[in-house]
């Protein structure tokens, strides 16, 4: 609605002024313009009239780098109305909301920003590297009889074995069991080999945009937060924040990659009629995560203290269980996955949902992607 808001007001500002160049060249009587203004400086106006509507059109378009637009029409529109100021002040106006807009641009998606650190990381880190083989029986032999009930289930067998893949995501979430919750949309391209992770989320806090990206790779995890692109409140890194992720990775593979959980980097051991334990090594960082099975063999829930909150000063973390309860599955494709979920944490004081995820789209190693329909 914003963007829409915005995208109106450049139209209907490049369209008045379209009345500086009728004017000109007396292809329209215009009282309103009480100055008289040239040939020349009709065209100026013509100009930075077609600058402004191409600004929309880049917004849509090309959103990348719509800012650059933004900023020529600024200075172009602001220059005319200087020649005509009496009849034109009230410009000043809109282009002062362009400017700011496009210095949001520029922060939100220009190549300082996290959006455009996380396009890098994507095209430089996960390229395809040729179709992988398939999964067989023979390959599920080496699991408990728990973890391969549950990738049957889950339809891998006779699909690609998993190098990668991308999910689309929606849902809220928030800082704590009292803070409001923040509707947010997520982009996530990951590697299963060598493990990588780059999520970025979109949110919004109070009305304000708020942009969020994870990112692990090299064995290195990080986490920045940014409210209008600008302006940091989160910026989490360290050993424990790159064992914390590595946990969130293996959890990553359990739901939305199962397939994956072939791979010899996880070892399994069997607790009862109904969970295994998970041990998970990557870059170096073990960790361990408990994978709860229902009565029908689909995952149930996944749980584990390697995964501590962070605290309040978004530094330091608290020791705390972390699980993901499946709240829903639905089918992908041939295969069928969880598809809601929550992201819980049980401090002393009683456990809570601090995140609810839907899965609205996944892709496998570069392949067009499967959109999720619901169902249990």
């Amino acid at each position: 609605m914003m963007r829409f808001a915005f995208a109106f007001l450049l139209v209907l500002h490049g369209l008045i002024h379209a009345m500086g160049f009728l004017k000109a060249f007396g292809l329209a009587s215009l009282p309103q313009l009480t100055l008289p203004i040239s040939r020349p400086l009709g065209l100026r106006w013509l100009a930075a009239g077609l600058t402004l509507l191409a600004t929309v059109g880049a917004l849509y378009a090309t959103p990348r780098w719509w800012w650059l637009a933004a900023a020529v029409a600024a200075v172009l529109s602001q220059g005319v109305i200087a020649t005509s100021w009496r009849d034109a002040r009230f410009g000043t106006i809109a282009n002062a909301i362009l400017v700011l807009g496009a210095v949001w641009g520029f922060c939100s998606t220009g190549p300082t920003s996290l959006r455009a650190e996380y396009e890098t990381d994507t095209t430089r880190l996960l390229t395809p590297a040729g179709a992988p083989r398939v999964v067989t029986e023979a390959d599920l032999v080496p699991l408990p009889p728990l973890v391969q009930r549950y990738l049957r289930i889950a339809g891998v067998v006779g699909q690609p074995m998993v190098r990668s893949f991308r999910v689309r995501l929606t849902g809220r979430i928030r800082k704590d069991a009292t803070s409001p919750w923040m509707p947010f949309a997520v982009e996530q391209h990951s590697s299963v080999a060598p493990p990588a992770r780059l999520f970025f989320m979109s949110a919004r806090m109070f009305g304000l945009p708020v942009d969020g990206y994870h990112r692990y790779v090299d064995g290195a995890a990080s986490m920045r937060v940014k409210v209008l692109a600008a302006l940091g409140v989160v910026d989490a890194r360290g050993p424990s924040f790159t064992a914390t992720e590595t946990v969130t990775l293996l959890n990553d593979l359990c739901v939305m990659a199962p397939a994956a959980l072939i791979d010899p980097a996880i070892r399994w051991e069997p607790l009862d009629g109904s969970s295994v334990r998970a041990t998970f090594t990557a870059a170096g960082h073990t960790v361990r995560a408990v994978l709860v099975f229902d009565a029908g063999g689909a995952l149930a829930d996944f749980w584990s203290d390697d995964r501590p909150a962070l605290a309040a000063d978004g530094v330091h973390f608290e020791s705390q269980r972390w699980s993901t309860p499946i709240l829903e599955y639905g089918s992908f494709g041939p295969q069928r996955l969880p598809r809601r979920a929550e992201a819980r944490y049980a401090p002393a004081t009683g456990a809570y949902a601090y995140g609810e995820f839907v899965v609205e789209e996944v892709e496998y190693n570069g392949g067009a992607g499967r959109r999720g329909t619901g169902g249990r």
